[in-house]
């Protein structure tokens, strides 16, 4: 035997406690059991075994080469199951956590892309605001989330991806004298303002600037969707914060229209988020690999 078939010999009787039980597993006979086991511990010139009428049991010295030997054995087993999974993708589950808006305006491209190379995978899709997300992949109830970034955790492996524009709109029928003007933040502010909700990161972002030049973002309205900020811009209920990209349509067509601002909306960049140092499923790192993130 070379020397991982003395290996495994020699886990599976540590496992067991059983040399014969050991050779059921292995489907050999209970003496090769009992001489792979002497060739490792002539070897290492130490005893790994005591036996007595009711098996064997490890020494001190064989319970340190079982520490390692388990730790393979865990890695081997997940290696074959990553091959196997990697031979046909038939069957198993992608979880992906995100917003909304960013499932339909940045993720519904690569989750078609995917669906149609890998049809037998299910596909989860878990709405939820950058901290919800978070909170669901440190839990293991999503392989990967899409966010808003930069996210600073070092348990978390970040991919960046997309890059946004965030902005202010107002309805075109109902704010015409604002169409040509470059305003200020205080003039921004003497009309009614309508927010995301308190959590999102686009709303913390966009605070923590106007916060910056000594102004308080209060809005008159507070909504929890996309849809929602989109709607009631158009009605004239305010003027509404929104990504640039999500007001495409809307913009285009005329139904909304772009606040001009004397100060600079910064860019916000979306990414793929990941455990660090966790092995990803298969579906999971071939998502990425769609998504051109890597």
């Amino acid at each position: 035997m070379n020397n991982f078939e003395l290996y495994k010999v020699f886990y599976w009787a540590a496992k067991t406690g059983s040399l014969s039980q050991a050779a059921k597993v292995l489907f050999i006979t209970q003496p090769s059991v009992s001489h792979a086991i002497k060739q490792l511990e002539d070897s290492f010139g130490l005893t790994l075994f005591n036996r007595n009428s009711k098996g064997v049991t490890l020494t001190p010295e064989g319970a340190v080469l079982y520490s390692y030997i388990e730790q393979s054995h865990i890695l081997i087993t997940q290696a074959e199951k990553k091959m196997a999974e990697l031979k046909n993708l038939d069957n198993g589950e992608l979880r992906i956590g995100g917003s909304d808006s960013l499932f339909k305006h940045y993720l519904l491209p690569f989750i078609e892309t995917f669906h149609q190379r890998y049809p037998g995978i299910r596909l989860h899709l878990i709405h939820g605001t950058t901290p919800e997300v978070i909170s669901y992949l440190k839990e293991g109830q999503v392989d990967l989330g899409v966010v808003r970034i930069p996210i600073a955790d070092p348990q978390l492996e970040v991919w960046q991806g997309l890059q946004l524009q965030d902005c202010f709109v107002a309805g075109s029928s109902h704010y015409p004298e604002l169409k040509d003007k470059v305003l200020t933040i205080e003039e921004l502010l003497r009309h009614p303002i309508i927010l995301f909700s308190r959590r999102s990161r686009a709303r913390t972002a966009v605070s923590d600037l106007f916060r910056g030049y000594g102004y308080e973002l209060k809005p008159e309205i507070e909504v929890g969707s996309v849809g929602l900020l989109i709607e009631f811009a158009r009605k004239g209920l305010g003027i509404s914060f929104v990504t640039r990209e999500f007001v495409s349509k809307e913009l285009e067509e005329g139904s909304l229209f772009e606040i001009k601002l004397d100060v600079q909306l910064p860019p916000a960049q979306v990414g793929i988020m990941t455990m660090r140092n966790m092995p990803l499923t298969t579906a999971a790192s071939k998502f990425i690999e769609i998504t051109g993130t890597v």
